[in-house]
């Protein structure tokens, strides 16, 4: 294996999710544009979407001009990437070691590779919890990874295709979509899906919207980090969209017809979503003798640094305590910001033997958009409390939390610029990708 090496300090993260690009980015412009220290971002893919927006990658829906490619992203703020998955650490040399990068007909691209560090960041995100659930991981489409979307955008609309054309209208069995898993990716995935079957049809591909959308929730309550008013209002909302609402019921296994339920129910789905839980990837567990909890995340203490003095972590690969609340800062987008904040001052610092910097989650609510229909959530603020919101005030609140990471990662201007041009993108071009 090669082995990467220069005598500035080292900073190497690895993941480019939201903490992670916006971590490089920042250290890219502060510590690597003066020369202070050389900042390398480590991601298994080579361009980034926001995650909360993957469900709309999955529906076809986003406009590809929101993704960013790291590799001019790196260029333009002074920070270099690597294509590269990582699969091992040794802490001893202070090395990470990244599995080779092969193409789609198993050719090796890249060969594996080493990267040595003095900082290490681990900003992995987090993959989705089967619980050990037979057929789970066979006959699931997960939204983990902007791949995955891509895929099941795919399998959409070919199964679209496959249902409808040139089938008799009055004999057509509807296709049948399950998505297991009532959070907000559950959530929003469903009635973007009943907004994309409605595009469908007016676009001529069938007469009328037929598709047949079930949420499955072991839960008695959907979206339980929101209050159950505002729960119980968008539970109405996508029955009144026609969603199927099967409260309570507990996946038991999956086959290629359908979703058994503890109760003995069978429901039967062309495609079927897993959106139940999430934790980090199995490679963590343990990482070098790094302490880790039961989700596979990293334990860190206050400043986000882990049992060993030179390596931090962040995101959902994290576990962080939230004091004065039960169990661990929440996997959410504003958290990861406010995280990636948090560590480019104390890296900063470390490089000047100055005191890491104490992170401090400020919960501003939550927020869950059902694409044109609704939007609905809790702003939580030390002057109004928490508010409930709803309709256009909350869809502005939810799409200032993007812009907040565009201005992260690429500024005022060009986020201006780019909100201008996907604004006219969207005049010409169709709403839905259907290829």
């Amino acid at each position: 294996m090669a082995v990467e090496t220069n005598e500035k300090h080292k900073i190497v993260i690895v993941g480019g999710g939201a903490a992670g690009l916006e971590l490089a980015t920042r250290l890219g412009r502060q510590l690597g544009k003066p020369g202070l220290a050389e900042v390398t971002l480590i991601d298994a893919t080579s361009t980034h979407i926001w995650k909360p927006l993957l469900h709309e990658v999955a529906a076809g829906t986003l406009d590809e001009s929101e993704q960013v490619e790291y590799l001019p992203q790196g260029h333009r703020n002074h920070f270099f990437f690597r294509l590269g998955r990582m699969e091992g650490l040794d802490r001893k040399k202070k090395q990470i070691v990244v599995s080779p990068t092969l193409n789609d007909q198993g050719e090796e691209l890249i060969p594996g590779r080493t990267f040595k560090y003095d900082t290490l960041v681990m900003s992995v995100g987090s993959v989705s919890n089967t619980f050990n659930i037979k057929g789970v991981a066979e006959h699931c489409l997960f939204l983990d990874t902007t791949s995955q979307a891509f895929k099941f955008q795919k399998q959409l609309f070919e199964s679209y295709l496959k249902s409808y054309i040139g089938k008799d209208p009055v004999n057509v069995k509807p296709l049948s979509i399950a998505i297991v898993g009532a959070g907000a990716t559950g959530v929003e995935l469903a009635a973007q899906l009943h907004e994309v079957t409605n595009v469908l049809a007016i676009y001529g591909l069938n007469e009328k919207s037929t598709v047949k959308l079930t949420i499955i929730e072991a839960a008695t309550q959907l979206l339980p980090a929101l209050p159950i008013k505002l729960a119980a209002a968008t539970q109405q909302q996508l029955a009144n969209l026609g969603v199927s609402l099967k409260m309570g019921r507990r996946v038991v296994e999956i086959n290629r017809e359908g979703i058994s339920t503890h109760d003995s129910e069978f429901i039967e789905a062309d495609l079927k979503v897993w959106a139940a839980g999430i934790k980090a990837p199995d490679w963590m567990k343990g990482l070098d003798g790094l302490e880790t909890n039961h989700l596979n995340q990293l334990v860190v203490d206050s400043t986000l640094k882990t049992s060993d003095d030179d390596i931090f972590a962040m995101g959902d690969c994290a576990a962080c305590v939230w004091p004065g609340h039960p169990g661990n800062v929440p996997p959410r987008a504003q958290a990861a910001h406010q995280q990636a904040s948090a560590l480019a001052k104390s890296i900063t610092n470390r490089l000047k033997g100055r005191p890491l910097v104490d992170f401090v989650y400020y919960d501003y609510g939550s927020l869950v958009s059902l694409g044109k229909y609704t939007t609905v959530g809790n702003l939580m603020g030390n002057l109004m409390g928490t508010v409930s919101v709803g309709g256009f005030i909350a869809k502005i609140v939810y799409l200032s939390l993007y812009k907040m990471h565009q201005v992260a990662i690429h500024g005022y201007f060009r986020t201006a610029m780019l909100t201008m041009s996907n604004a006219f993108r969207r005049s010409v071009y169709t709403k839905i990708k259907m290829h």
